[in-house]
């Protein structure tokens, strides 16, 4: 296979692994509540009263 052949084929695999996390990525939206919670969780944390994983 001549290397503009194998560059071609090494794309076309990209393209494709691309498409599919296109396919399957997830558009998280964080609600208010959800922020509430990350700031309630950060507090604990500068009190000691958990430790981040």
């Amino acid at each position: 296979m001549e290397a503009n052949e194998l560059i071609i084929s090494r794309l076309d695999d990209l393209k494709q692994d691309i498409q599919f996390v296109k396919e399957h990525i997830i558009d998280i939206t964080l609600t208010q509540d959800d922020v509430n919670s990350l700031n309630e969780a950060e507090k604990d944390l500068e009190k000691g009263n958990t430790k981040r994983l």
